[in-house]
Parts: structure tokens; sequence; C-alpha cells
């Protein structure tokens, strides 16, 4: 399977796929990981842990993807949903639109 083929995945392994992506894009433009740490704007050791645990910031993976030309995944992240039919666009604006959840589980 290609890593770019588009499956449900568990939180660690969608973690580590972002992870090897950026460092495949890493060794794409030559770099190594403390001159890309610094092109990206964040601190070595950070940038190191991410490629090795997958572990990183928000702030730090949106930095990382700026210094990669590569932030327009990020604009699309947990945007409204698309529709396949009139229908589907009727049955939403007959629900009312949720300020706050109800549930406490």
């Amino acid at each position: 399977m290609d890593k770019d083929t588009v499956v449900i995945l568990s939180p660690d392994a969608l973690i580590k796929r972002i992870s090897e992506r950026v460092k495949d894009r890493r060794l794409e433009l030559n770099l190594t990981q403390k001159a890309f740490a610094k092109r990206a704007g964040v601190g070595y050791d950070a940038y190191r842990r991410f490629e090795n645990t997958g572990e990183i910031t928000l702030r730090n993976l949106v930095l990382c993807a700026v210094a990669l030309y590569d932030t327009e995944a990020f604009t699309e992240l947990f945007t409204k949903k698309f529709y396949q039919s009139i229908d589907e666009i009727l049955k939403t604006q007959e629900v009312k639109k949720r300020k706050r959840g109800s549930r406490n589980e």
C-alpha cells in the first residue's frame, strides 16, 4: 500500500506517518535535522524528538509545514462537510445549530 493512500489509521499510526512524510520531505531538500529545524524555527531537540517519536506541538508542526511550503492541508482540517445531495443540505438546516455540547462523558 502506498503511504499516501487514505485509510483510517489509529492515532499512533497517523502520527508516525506524518513524521515519516516530514522526514522524507526534509531529505528531498537534502537538509540535516539541525538545518531543517533552524529553517523551520523549531528547536533542534524538539524536531529530532518529532522524527523519532512523533511528538511535537501543533505550533511546531505548522512551522515545519511552512518550511516545506505545504500548509494547505492545515487549512482543510475540520472544515464543514461537503454534501452529496440537496436532501443532506435540507436535513442539516432542520437541525438546530448547537452552541455548546451537552454530553459529559
